[in-house]
């Protein structure tokens, strides 16, 4: 059985070890409190017009989400309605989930060690998706890269929007953050 009391997530230990040191050393930081780190982690599957036709899509959306972050995700609902689409107000759409502590540093070790590679054609991610404020947003085609997901059960494979939040003051900062954190960058 697994002592949660003594156990430190992978890459929160690395990050309090070593990550912290060299970020002080490389951006000439004062104070150990400047140091950027990673603030939360969202995750977020849309269904689109499959939750439209049918709202059981949505709770399968929202169940391989739990599965993937190790929480449970929430079910996200049109604001309004739009005649156009056919979607009426509060109707499920899609479902989303936020990672903070050390289930955020279990995830992105998951997702850099385990997904990543799983990829099908995978060259990296790219370099230029920061928002200008230290956050990083990126996509994924299929959610069954991750191990969590039993394939065979699988109706449809979701596309997955990730958005990793840190507390840096520009972009470069945060890619340097992530860069100690083995983030795959192609640029």
């Amino acid at each position: 059985m697994l002592d949660t009391a003594n156990y430190t997530p992978r890459f929160k230990a690395m990050y309090n070890d070593t990550i912290r040191a060299a970020m002080m050393e490389e951006f000439k930081y004062k104070n150990a409190m400047q140091t950027p780190r990673l603030d939360k982690i969202v995750l977020n599957i849309g269904c689109g017009s499959e939750a439209v036709n049918d709202t059981k899509k949505a709770k399968s959306a929202q169940e391989d989400l739990s599965a993937i972050a190790g929480q449970l995700a929430v079910v996200t609902k049109a604001k309004k309605s739009i005649a156009g689409f056919r979607v009426r107000e509060d109707m499920p759409l899609g479902a989303k989930v936020t990672l903070r502590g050390d289930r955020m540093f279990e995830f992105l070790d998951r997702l850099t060690t385990i997904a990543m590679p799983r990829i099908r054609d995978f060259r990296g991610i790219s370099g230029k998706s920061f928002d200008g404020r230290g956050n990083y947003a990126m996509g994924m085609k299929e959610h069954i890269v991750f191990p969590e997901i039993n394939f065979d059960k699988v109706d449809v494979a979701w596309g997955m929007d990730i958005v990793i939040c840190t507390t840096a003051e520009n972009d470069a900062e945060a890619k340097a953050l992530l860069k100690h954190f083995n983030m795959p960058f192609n640029s």
